[in-house]
């Protein structure tokens, strides 16, 4: 007599992003660093492309973390395959390459989405014996570089990634000085509230800066960790209701 139950078969393991181990950079350092538990869709990621290149961006993808799943692991396949692909070239134009990759992240998205599905993303090509860095910054919170001119914001250069299937964004490059530091943060952290004194506050991208000018050197961990602990000061014991997310990039020499 056969059985009215019936086993199930177990589940396939979920998907999930290759844990970021950041390459070793001549004379530059860079490291990120997240608030608690991640609930939400940022994501952060390095890898090295090529002999003089290596390739990092900070991504924050619209929408629960467990229901997005999918579309990280799409993003995150397609920066690295794609990117090393890219920046790997004999010809390699970085402004060319750097627009392309944001355009098959972008397609990618809405094609795994089967819709449209924003993230703001920060993208960015440092390249160690010129210390130049080629980026695109399409639609997220400005990258903020210091240097000993002060703070100069590298603002949005194009939409969002996932919303619009041909849109493209610019990719300038800047020089890094000796000393620069370069600081993404993500929106989760700007706009957070304080309680208290600033309860009826956000932290805002002034703060950031502000914070920015007032470090002393330090390592890209170091960064990353004071920038979060002068946030959680801010917000207290407010639940965290976003992802807070800090990359930071320093060129030493």
């Amino acid at each position: 007599m056969r059985s009215l139950f019936h086993r199930r078969a177990p589940k396939p393991p979920p998907v999930e992003l290759v844990p970021t181990v950041f390459p070793r950079i001549a004379g530059a350092d860079i490291a990120a660093s997240f608030a608690a538990r991640r609930v939400a869709g940022d994501f952060y990621d390095s890898v090295r492309v090529g002999p003089e290149r290596v390739l990092f961006g900070l991504l924050d993808l619209a929408g629960r973390r467990e229901d997005n799943r999918s579309l990280l692991v799409a993003a995150q396949e397609i920066f690295r395959n794609y990117g090393a692909e890219l920046f790997s070239r004999p010809d390699l134009n970085e402004s060319d390459a750097m627009t392309e990759l944001g355009l098959h992240i972008n397609r990618h998205l809405i094609e795994v989405s089967s819709g449209v599905h924003s993230c703001p993303a920060f993208i960015a090509c440092y390249h160690e014996r010129f210390g130049t860095l080629c980026y695109t910054n399409a639609g997220h919170t400005p990258g903020l570089l210091r240097d000993n001119t002060g703070i100069t914001e590298l603002g949005s250069t194009g939409l969002p990634l996932g919303l619009f299937s041909h849109a493209t964004a610019d990719a300038p490059t800047v020089g890094l000085a000796k000393g620069a530091v370069l600081l993404l943060v993500s929106r989760g952290l700007v706009e957070c509230e304080g309680h208290k004194l600033w309860s009826d506050e956000e932290f805002g991208l002034e703060r950031v800066k502000q914070f920015l000018l007032a470090a002393p050197p330090s390592s890209a961990q170091t960064l990353c960790v004071s920038i979060l602990d002068a946030v959680g000061k801010f917000t207290g014991a407010t639940p965290l209701r976003d992802d807070r997310t800090a990359l930071a990039f320093v060129r030493a020499s």
